[in-house]
């Protein structure tokens, strides 16, 4: 295939964090990288992820003694919504060595495990500092961005919008893009990682298409998320699969002094990992803050008494207080000395908050004592004692930094109020275990690649939190490594570049 098409790149459409894991992979093998981002700098909305990037088996989880494997987490994400096991396996057997990769090529510290909802066990890794999604990714464009400044083996051009795929016969063999007014053309097979269409929200747009009961939600999405690379894909014939599936994260940040916002923070799952209550207008918890997204969404249109608030005490809060005091900051949380004055704001009586409190922490310590006699059904598994979350069929079974009623009208809280938000296409450009997009008859289209969330069918029908920034370095990878091999022909007779020992030495 290489002899008769010499591309001497890969083509990476994306800069957040699976264009990026393609594009250093890419490099690393020995290729070279053209990587495209239509916005005036690289991220997208990798940059954006708040709780971590999950990964079963890995070196900090061996340091913590947490008992995690491959086969928990495909489980763990099999049940939490994904229908393709052989996808489901991919993402959750090279999570350990994909989350290493990170830890060990590019200096980062992932160094905290929390446990999310649907998730068994503690996988979900973040450094002690700033969001995890930042920081992962930003390594990632500074590797790049030195590799291209040192070496002929990698490119960025950024205002670069890419608009067609060209193509030979059945093969992508490069593409069409505008910069500055100009049509320009690249050659090499194609990794198409630009990212969801979660702010795709004109009259003919894939929301109005697939979802138009959610155009009226706020999303958490840039306004560059507008589903290019699924329209580009299908204009080519390449398949889609689950575009129906939009997630819709329960806790979107409101402002106080702009509720409306059409574009909102995203309250990290994290913050209820550690320890988090959703409570609603009167005070009361309603639903098992460590369930599922589209539960815990659910419960909240269900109830119907908003606002709802995410509180914290004070042992929750400190377990992730960069997420607490940047929320703080931002205006979209609020620190209250004491419950007294939460209470006072919330125009509930104190009594409720302390009920509230005091009837979790009771529940929580039958759950220690007794794991399995709990009168409700418990998620994923088993029984739980907690009346709240069990009288939804989706009870709460791991507890946190709980804290008896009795100590919360003294207790300082941080607290934000939160509102369902269109988060996460889960549907996108339907593709092998090779990250090959397939055509209609399920056949792979030669030379063109998909990773991140413009990848279709990896989560099903709802995704589990931290299994984002997985997916993006995982098929982000194993993406540039299908390219490669495409490109580089048997025995890798095309190679353009040697292998080089460690990607930091081309930074020199």
């Amino acid at each position: 295939m290489a002899a008769v098409f010499p591309a001497n790149q890969v083509i990476v459409v994306g800069g957040g964090l699976a264009g990026m894991s393609a594009a250093n992979t890419v490099v690393e093998l020995g290729g070279r990288s053209l990587l495209l981002d239509k916005s005036s700098f690289c991220g997208g909305n990798s940059t954006k992820a708040t709780s971590g990037i999950n990964g079963a088996g890995t070196k900090t989880q061996k340091t913590k003694s947490i008992p995690d494997n491959a086969e928990i987490f495909i489980a763990d994400t099999l049940k939490g919504g994904a229908k393709k096991p052989e996808l489901a396996k991919v993402l959750c057997a090279n999570s350990a060595a994909d989350v290493d990769w990170l830890v060990d090529k590019f200096d980062l510290d992932l160094s905290l495990v929390a446990r999310l909802g649907g998730h068994s066990q503690p996988r979900t890794h973040r450094g002690k500092e700033r969001f995890p999604g930042m920081t992962i990714t930003y390594a990632l464009i500074q590797m790049l961005e030195k590799v291209a400044e040192k070496t002929n083996r990698a490119r960025i051009i950024t205002k670069a919008e890419v608009f067609k795929l060209v193509q030979s016969g059945r093969s992508v063999v490069g593409c069409e893009y505008r910069k500055a007014g100009k049509v320009v053309k690249e050659f090499g097979p194609m990794v198409l990682a630009s990212g969801g269409f979660g702010a795709d929200f004109g009259s003919d747009s894939l929301l109005a298409t697939y979802r138009p009961d959610l155009l009226h939600l706020p999303t958490t999405n840039g306004e560059h998320c507008t589903g290019d690379a699924i329209k580009m894909g299908e204009a080519i014939g390449a398949a889609t699969i689950d575009l129906e599936w939009v997630q819709v994260h329960p806790t979107g940040l409101v402002k106080p002094d702009d509720p409306d916002a059409k574009v909102k923070f995203l309250a990290a799952e994290a913050l209820r990992g550690v320890g988090g209550l959703v409570l609603d207008a009167n005070g009361q918890r309603f639903c098992n803050e460590l369930g599922r997204r589209d539960y815990v969404t659910g419960e909240m249109w269900k109830k119907n008494k908003p606002p709802f608030r995410l509180c914290l005490n004070r042992a929750a809060a400190d377990e992730i207080i960069w997420h607490a005091k940047h929320y703080t900051g931002r205006g979209v949380m609020k620190f209250y000395p004491s419950g007294e004055d939460l209470a006072k704001d919330m125009g509930v009586p104190l009594q409720t908050l302390v009920d509230t409190h005091q009837k979790h922490f009771e529940a929580a310590k039958k759950q220690e004592k007794d794991p399995d006699g709990g009168n409700f059904p418990a998620y994923p598994s088993g029984k739980t004692w907690d009346e709240p979350s069990g009288k939804t069929g989706s009870g709460k079974k791991f507890f946190h930094n709980i804290i008896d009623g009795s100590k919360v009208a003294t207790e300082p809280f941080y607290v934000a109020i939160i509102t369902p938000v269109i988060h996460y296409c889960m549907g996108g450009l339907e593709c092998t275990v090779d990250a090959e997009c397939i055509d209609k008859s399920g056949k792979a289209i030669p030379g063109l690649y998909v990773a991140g969330e413009a990848a279709g069918g990896i989560h099903g029908n709802n995704r589990l939190g931290g299994n984002s920034l997985l997916d993006c370095v995982v098929f982000g990878r194993v993406a540039g490594k299908a390219a490669c091999k495409f490109t580089f022909g048997k025995d890798e007779k095309f190679k353009p570049c040697p292998v080089p020992s460690e990607l930091k030495e081309l930074t020199k």
